[in-house]
């Protein structure tokens, strides 16, 4: 059967999200325009005609990954809802415990980019954007007095530290921790960063102070 003959864009984002399967599967080390190519019964040369090396696709691959995390994130802190649901729905999907991105994938991006500055810089802006979006949901709790924080970035910060971090632990090292104890310590950090309650099972589920009678939040220094 032939095939459907795509636009620029359509086959630029066939090949992008067949290139994030492969890299998923095989490695960015691994994986080779070939593997893009045949995934999808094409041949070598269209891969390069729109991506000119591997290290070209590599890097708009995992842009593209983020330009959908991204999306995804705008749609969770846009609901019309209160700051705490929408600050508890973007870090239950953020976490490895959650529905979010590949985490293979973005480790093996973390790895690459120590090397490479095309994909070095697509994390950094990824990270940038997830802070800045936490940051953002956090500030506007405080403002609506539903719990205290002095300084949403730094708490910004250590969050997707934290999560960044078991991540790792989880993807890498089989094991290491379980996933309910990873999601248990990710609410204690975030009760905690938040003034609310420890010792829930969900801290966003327990009522929020209101105004300066509420506990006080963490010292505000910053995080690692």
């Amino acid at each position: 059967m032939a095939r459907v003959r795509l636009s620029v864009a359509e086959r630029r984002e066939e090949l992008l999200r067949a290139a994030i399967e492969q890299i998923e599967v095989r490695g960015v080390a691994a994986v080779r325009i070939a593997d893009v190519a045949a995934a999808l019964g094409v041949s070598n040369a269209l891969v390069l005609y729109h991506f000119s090396t591997k290290e070209r696709l590599v890097a708009d691959a995992f842009a593209h990954a983020a330009q959908d995390d991204l999306a995804h994130l705008r749609k969770l802190v846009g609901r019309r809802t209160t700051a705490l649901r929408r600050l508890r729905s973007v870090v239950r999907w953020y976490a490895p415990t959650g529905q979010a991105k590949g985490w293979r994938l973005w480790i093996e991006g973390w790895a690459v980019s120590l090397r490479e500055p095309a994909l070095r810089e697509v994390a950094r802006h990824l990270d940038r954007e997830w802070k800045a979006a936490l940051a953002g949901v956090i500030a506007e709790g405080v403002a609506a007095g539903e719990f205290r924080c002095p300084d949403p970035a730094a708490t910004a910060l250590r969050l997707t530290a934290l999560l960044d971090g078991l991540a790792v632990q989880l993807t890498s090292y089989a094991g290491a921790v379980s996933r309910a104890r990873a999601q248990e310590w990710v609410n204690e950090a975030l009760a905690r960063e938040l003034g609310l309650p420890v010792g829930t099972s969900d801290p966003c589920r327990t009522s929020a102070p209101s105004g300066p009678s509420g506990p006080s939040g963490p010292s505000g220094t910053q995080g690692p």
